[in-house]
């Protein structure tokens, strides 16, 4: 198969890890708080006198950020850790700083990171001082790499990121102080409109600081316990959004049906799915006027290839929580790919799934065929997929980038073999 000027081979391939290291990668699907190094999570806990179930690198990986997680509600319980430590400007940046050094050491090349302002906002910490000190992390730590001779010289590519503002689909006022004072405000007020409320509050500051004051945020988002707390609940952040061409994600699939997808797609003008894990799950609909599943989830996934809305998809994450998932044959991104899906691998938390973009590929690969055409997709859609922060013709230019230096490494790596 010609790709890219290079001819290769539609066969099953296989990927050393010295390659998939050293490939550009993306990781678009990357919570900040789940990301922080432990080390640095133990430090500063010590230093803020903050309790944690252990002080060793050890203890925290038995007790708390495990392998496996009974469930989604487990597999957050790391969060109220992870949260409780980033409280002042000087940590946010640091933690930034640090992700952004993990992922130029392992050849990611873009990333964009996202997490919820509100709940690191307190009497002294506003949302402008936090994004702006996310910001400076992820410029600080890039700025080695960007001043390299190999990206001086084109032998590697700059490393460039984003900020994505994620609202919650849930919120309690013990959360944060945010959130408490909230739930002060509008006391007796429904769940439903407190959601809305905190939301439509995030975007607006996020589209006025992205205008006013260039910060990176480059798209928004909405995460948390999908059952029971529909997308539609956000319906006004999200045409605002849209109306002040801020890009939209939303966390849909990873534990509800196609129905949540669609939700996302039509009530939330999503231009990306964070996860999408059950779009084929036609069992799981519930809408009782649809009556031919099967064609349902089929029309789906066809709209969502057609459109190429990407779907972010965190395989490790996924088989932690899911209990029905024993192994990468279960998940379901080899049928994402066999419809030609523009799936993008990303790692979700890099601390609290233990893993990797590099351990996310290589998963991947060890437990499913994977042409090197359907890899070199793969790679592609993390890049093209991306809610790019520089506009559509530095965009394009950086993906082109990429691809070369992609063919570079296959023939680095592979040689006769790819072809």
């Amino acid at each position: 198969m010609l790709v890219g000027g290079m001819l290769y081979a539609m066969k099953e391939q296989t990927y050393s890890r010295a390659f998939l290291r050293d490939i550009p990668k993306s990781d678009l699907h990357l919570h900040l708080d789940g990301s922080l190094r432990i080390p640095t999570l133990i430090e500063l806990a010590q230093a803020q006198q903050v309790t944690l179930p252990s002080y060793t690198e050890e203890g925290l990986l038995d007790l708390v950020f495990k392998e496996r997680y009974a469930n989604l509600g487990e597999y957050l319980q790391g969060f109220a850790y992870t949260c409780a430590v980033m409280r002042d400007r000087e940590t946010l940046t640091r933690i930034a700083a640090e992700l952004v050094e993990d992922n130029i050491a392992e050849g990611v090349r873009y990333i964009e990171v996202r997490f919820a302002p509100q709940l690191h906002v307190h009497d002294d910490l506003d949302m402008k001082t936090v994004l702006e000190a996310v910001a400076e992390g992820l410029a600080l730590g890039a700025k080695a790499h960007n001043a390299s001779a190999a990206v001086r010289e084109g032998t590697d590519i700059p490393f460039e990121s984003g900020i994505i503002a994620c609202a919650l689909r849930s919120i309690k006022p013990g959360m944060s102080p945010y959130y408490k004072k909230l739930y002060q405000l509008f006391a007796g007020a429904p769940v439903k409109e407190l959601c809305s409320l905190a939301s439509m509050e995030m975007v607006r500051q996020s589209v006025a600081l992205r205008d006013q004051h260039g910060i990176p945020i480059v798209g928004f988002d909405l995460a948390g316990e999908e059952a029971g707390y529909p997308a539609a609940y956000h319906m006004d952040a999200y045409n605002y959004a849209h109306r002040n061409f801020m890009r939209k994600t939303v966390h849909a699939g990873e534990a509800y049906g196609p129905e949540s997808i669609f939700q996302a797609l039509t009530d939330c003008h999503a231009n990306r799915i964070g996860h999408g894990t059950f779009i084929f799950a036609d069992e799981m609909i519930k809408d009782p006027t649809i009556k031919d599943k099967k064609a349902y989830v089929e029309s789906l996934a066809d709209y969502v290839a057609s459109q190429r809305i990407t779907l972010e998809v965190c395989v490790t994450s996924n088989l932690q929580t899911t209990p029905t998932f024993s192994s990468i044959a279960d998940h379901p991104i080899r049928d994402m790919i066999a419809h030609s899906l523009s799936v993008s691998v990303c790692t979700d938390n890099r601390l609290v799934s233990r893993t990797s973009v590099t351990d996310e590929l290589d998963r991947i690969t060890q437990g499913i065929p994977v042409s090197l055409p359907e890899f070199r997709n793969i790679i592609t859609a993390g890049f093209k997929g991306s809610f790019f922060a520089g506009g559509y013709r530095r965009k394009r230019a950086y993906v082109r980038q990429m691809l070369e230096r992609f063919d570079a490494c296959v023939q680095k790596h592979m040689g006769e073999s790819a072809e």
